[in-house]
């Protein structure tokens, strides 16, 4: 059995980023960038009023000063002339500066009369004027290539003249799940068999975290059954089955993957749950095999699905990151594999409080929906008591 760092550098080094694709600004939102993006427009793209107030010459701004007012500028509409000694042009926020002016007056220091604008307070040479190119100019280099777009990125490519921008697309994930025990929820069960919550689990997992689920016809317990459905992912960036990843009889996902020509990365992980998890590919589709039991499918997906979507979405390769918290109950040692406890999460003084639920069935899954956090746990960890501090992963996003 391997590590799971060693599991997690292992499926990572079998991936490479998806294409791209152009998308409208709005679209590209939480996609990661292509290619960098540099500004076509200067910001602000002239010298612009940061105050409601007036455009003035600071050498003319003694206090008590009479400026004689010769037109306004609302933003959008720059005055045509030019301003001459003592004079002053009412501008806003957003105003571009007029030929002649080099400071602005804010209003809440001028008083405006028939006779012109009086000058209540002397202004400093550049004051409350926003420069050309202050906050960018074009050619800049405003959002680099690889990061996710946030909100805020939309907006600065949006100003610096971006209509479309070009983003990594969304990786395909097929799910192929295994088995003759599982049922579509909703279909009649007969004896012996379960509902099927690994699909939609699955699939709402890896929509949550960038990709595009394609759900696969559930496949019998026989090799051509998952060979077939291995020949349905084709087109897919990753195929994830669950199920049949053990060593039972009828445990058939490698052998029908080998009808393929699968060629096997590595198998079984030491850690708890998911001890049982297959990397590989299959002429180039990378294959990562889940568990069957949903518990231990939801925690490999967390650890190993998730960093994979963001690679192939063209993120660079990252851990899950961890947080530190307090233990709520104490725990007792630990043994040779690294061990993913679920436990509830709350926020009490200091600090977050991981409190491990009591069943830790790779079955339970109204356990797992209860759960906030997983308690990482090192191999051969010694027992520990309330309070003392662990590592956790949240579990925020899905």
């Amino acid at each position: 059995m391997i590590s799971v760092d060693e599991a997690r550098a292992r499926i990572f080094a079998g991936l490479r980023p998806v294409a791209a694709e152009m998308l409208g600004l709005a679209q590209a939102h939480e996609r990661v960038l292509a290619r960098p993006v540099l500004a076509r427009l200067s910001m602000p793209p002239a010298d612009v009023s940061a105050m409601d107030g007036y455009a003035v010459r600071a050498a003319d701004t003694q206090s008590g000063a009479v400026l004689r007012l010769i037109g306004e500028a609302p933003a959008g509409h720059p005055f045509s002339g030019r301003m001459g000694t003592g004079e002053t042009v009412r501008i806003f926020t957003g105003s571009v500066i007029p030929d002649g002016a080099d400071a602005v007056l804010i209003q809440e220091n001028a008083s405006a009369s028939a006779q012109g604008v009086q000058v209540n307070e002397a202004v400093a040479l550049a004051l409350h004027i926003r420069r050309q190119g202050e906050d960018f100019a074009v050619g800049d280099e405003v959002i680099s290539a690889g990061r996710r777009l946030s909100v805020r990125d939309i907006g600065v490519a949006g100003a610096a003249g971006h209509p479309w921008l070009c983003v990594y697309r969304k990786p395909r994930v097929a799910i192929l799940c295994t088995g003759d025990e599982i049922n579509l929820p909703g279909e009649p069960v007969p004896e012996g068999g379960i509902a099927n919550s690994n699909a939609a689990m699955l699939a709402a997992f890896v929509n949550a975290h960038g990709g595009e689920a394609l759900l696969l016809p559930i496949a019998r317990d026989n090799v051509d059954a998952v060979a077939a459905g291995t020949q349905a992912a084709r087109g897919a960036d990753i195929l994830v089955t669950t199920g049949g990843a053990s060593v039972g009889a009828h445990d058939l996902v490698q052998a029908g993957l080998a009808q393929h020509g699968f060629a096997l990365d590595f198998w079984k992980i030491a850690m708890r749950p998911g001890k049982p998890l297959i990397f590989g590919q299959v002429d180039g589709l990378p294959v990562l095999g889940l568990p069957g039991n949903p518990v231990s499918a939801y925690v490999c997906a967390t650890l190993f699905l998730a960093g994979a979507i963001a690679v192939l979405g063209g993120l660079p390769p990252q851990a899950p990151k961890l947080m530190k918290a307090r233990l709520g109950a104490p725990m007792k040692a630990n043994d040779q594999r690294e061990d993913y406890v679920r436990a509830t999460l709350c926020d009490d003084g200091p600090g977050p409080i991981a409190t491990p639920l009591r069943t830790q069935s790779s079955g339970m899954l109204r356990a797992l929906a209860e759960a906030r956090a997983l308690i990482r746990r090192v191999p051969h960890a010694p027992a520990l008591e309330a309070g003392d501090v662990v590592d956790i992963l949240p579990l925020d996003l899905a």
